[in-house]
C-alpha cells in the first residue's frame, strides 16, 4: 500500500515494511543500549552496576604500570646518574621520556631553540654535573636577568655596551662603540664578571663564548640589557618522580658526552 501522500499526480510515496535483518538490528541495538545503561553510568548520578569510572580505570593502569616499572627505576637509582649515562637500555627508556616531557621546549634533537638551551652541547647554565641536571628536572628553575639599562646610563651608552658585549665573542660589532661601552661593562661583572667569563653558581652565562640563549646579534643584546629576562623552567618532580627522572637525567648527560671529550 501506500502511506497516501501522492505529488506531481502520480508520484505515491509506499508504505512498504523494514527489511527483516535492519529490524532485529535495530533491536540488538536497544537491548545493548539498556544493558550498557545498567552496567556503566550514563543516567544521571547512576554510576552504573559496575561503578566503573575513568578515572577508577586509570589508576589501576598506573598502579599496574607502578608495579612493572617501579622495582627498574630503583634498580637504577643505585647508580650514579653520569655512570648510568653509558647504560644503553637506561639512555632508550631516558629517551622516551625526554620526547614525553622535554620536546616541546627543548626540540627533537634536543638543541633548543631561542630561549630554550641546547642539551646537546657543553654549555650549562649552572654546575656542569649530571647531578645538576637532575636536580633542574626535579625542582625546576627559574632564571632572572634584570633590567640593566637605568644602571648603564643613556641609549647611546646601552648601545655601546651592547657592541662590547658582541666584541667579547668575536661576533660582528662596532669597534669604537665597543671601546665606548667597555667602561660600562662594570654594571655587568657582578654576575658575568669582569672578564665576561660568567658565573656558573648563579647561572650567569659566559659571554666570552659563541653560545646565546636570546639571540648573538648587537640588537638582542641591546634587548636584552635594557629588558632583561625572566625564564622558568617548571619543576618535574611531581609528575616524574625520582626513579623516571634519574634516567631522564642520565639520557641528557649522555647527549653531551662528545663534547665532554
Amino acid at each position: 500500500g501506500t502511506t497516501g501522500h501522492t505529488w506531481d499526480g502520480d508520484l505515491a510515496e509506499l508504505n512498504n515494511p523494514l527489511p527483516r535483518w535492519w529490524l532485529y538490528l535495530f533491536y540488538i541495538t536497544c537491548v545493548f543500549a539498556l544493558i550498557y545503561l545498567w552496567l556503566y553510568p550514563g543516567l544521571g548520578s547512576f554510576s552504573g552496576q559496575l561503578n566503573w569510572s575513568q578515572t577508577s580505570q586509570y589508576e589501576r593502569e598506573m598502579q599496574a604500570a607502578r608495579e612493572k616499572y617501579d622495582p627498574l627505576f630503583e634498580q637504577y637509582l643505585k647508580q650514579d646518574v653520569a655512570a648510568l649515562a653509558g647504560n644503553g637500555e637506561a639512555v632508550q627508556m631516558g629517551e622516551r621520556l625526554y620526547l614525553t616531557y622535554c620536546v616541546q621546549c627543548h626540540g627533537s634533537d634536543a638543541r633548543g631553540s631561542t630561549g630554550f638551551p641546547n642539551l646537546a652541547d657543553n654549555d650549562w647554565l649552572g654546575a656542569a654535573t649530571a647531578e645538576h641536571v637532575k636536580n633542574t628536572i626535579l625542582n625546576g628553575r627559574v632564571g632572572v636577568m634584570p633590567p640593566m639599562a637605568a644602571a648603564v646610563g643613556t641609549a647611546d651608552d646601552v648601545d655601546n655596551l651592547a657592541h662590547y658585549v658582541i666584541s667579547l665573542s668575536g661576533g660582528a660589532h662596532d669597534a669604537l662603540k665597543a671601546e665606548l661601552g667597555k667602561g660600562k661593562f662594570a654594571a655587568c661583572a657582578a654576575c658575568h664578571g669582569p672578564d665576561g667569563k660568567g658565573n656558573a653558581a648563579l647561572g650567569a652565562p659566559n659571554l666570552t663564548d659563541k653560545t646565546w640563549l636570546h639571540g648573538g646579534g648587537v640588537s638582542q643584546v641591546r634587548a636584552a640589557i635594557n629588558n632583561g629576562f625572566q625564564n622558568q623552567m617548571p619543576s618535574f618532580g611531581n609528575l616524574l618522580g625520582e626513579g623516571k627522572a634519574h634516567v631522564l637525567a642520565a639520557y641528557v648527560w649522555s647527549l653531551s658526552a662528545d663534547e665532554r671529550k
